[in-house]
């Protein structure tokens, strides 16, 4: 069977034509025309954050903010990239945070200049709330907020395009932790596992994994169950898994 021949299509980048085979993502389009990534790349997945990249198709007005390893080029769009988008860091010591009203907003005052104009939940790559967070911030709502920032992979698109300069990944991050740490009640089956690790029940399991080779550590890591996303009953079939397959 013959190869058909691929289809060529023209892109820019940094403002330099590229013509690259069409069906790329972005990012392998960038590499096609050689550029190397040193930033701007890290787990490919869609998951780190760390490509973020701006586009813009002639003819169109809207400036669209993607994920360069998710996104798939279109014919002469013009691309640029934000390889690091500073934020304002806050320091704080989490154990002496408690879960009161306007804790967000005492660390992250800047949160009450937010102007509702929803451009944070436009930029959001993940099409997340963003908006919506930041206004359970400012209720003082550390549950509402962590809640709905929790598919957040701080990428930084929002604060970028802040026109009140809030750093809205750092508000959700720390909502996230404090809801973590001081809110949901720790599981009794933690403590089960912890006793566990601490009396050496795996360490027979651990020690066959590390033995194991690439391609069977492959095909354990996908034989596995996974807890499904909105779950509150969820068992595992297999709660002894990899010990049994093994």
């Amino acid at each position: 069977m013959q190869n058909q021949e691929k289809e060529f299509v023209p892109i820019y980048i940094f403002g330099k034509r590229y013509d690259v085979p069409e069906e790329l993502t972005i990012q392998k389009a960038m590499e096609f025309s050689g550029y190397q990534f040193i930033r701007s790349c890290g787990c490919r997945g869609g998951i780190c954050g760390a490509c973020l990249t701006e586009y813009r198709i002639p003819g169109d007005y809207r400036l669209k903010v993607v994920l360069a390893c998710q996104s798939l080029i279109e014919p002469e769009m013009l691309i640029t990239q934000s390889p690091f988008v500073p934020v304002n860091r806050a320091q704080y010591e989490l154990e002496r945070l408690k879960n009161q009203p306007a804790i967000l907003g005492k660390i992250y005052p800047e949160i009450y200049r937010c102007l509702q104009c929803n451009t944070c939940t436009r930029v959001c790559p993940m099409e997340i709330e963003v908006m919506d967070y930041v206004a359970h911030a400012i209720r003082g709502d550390v549950a509402g907020a962590a809640t709905l920032s929790f598919q957040c992979i701080q990428c930084g698109a929002c604060a970028s395009k802040c026109p009140a300069e809030i750093s809205q990944p750092q508000v959700a991050l720390l909502a996230r932790r404090i809801y973590g740490r001081h809110v949901l009640s720790v599981p009794e089956s933690l403590y089960q596992r912890i006793a566990e690790i601490e009396n050496g029940q795996y360490d027979k399991t651990l020690e066959k994994l590390t033995q194991l080779s690439t391609e069977e550590l492959m095909k354990v890591y996908t034989q596995r169950e996974q807890e499904p996303q909105e779950s509150q009953t969820w068992v595992p079939k297999f709660p002894h898994f990899p010990e049994e397959s093994l």
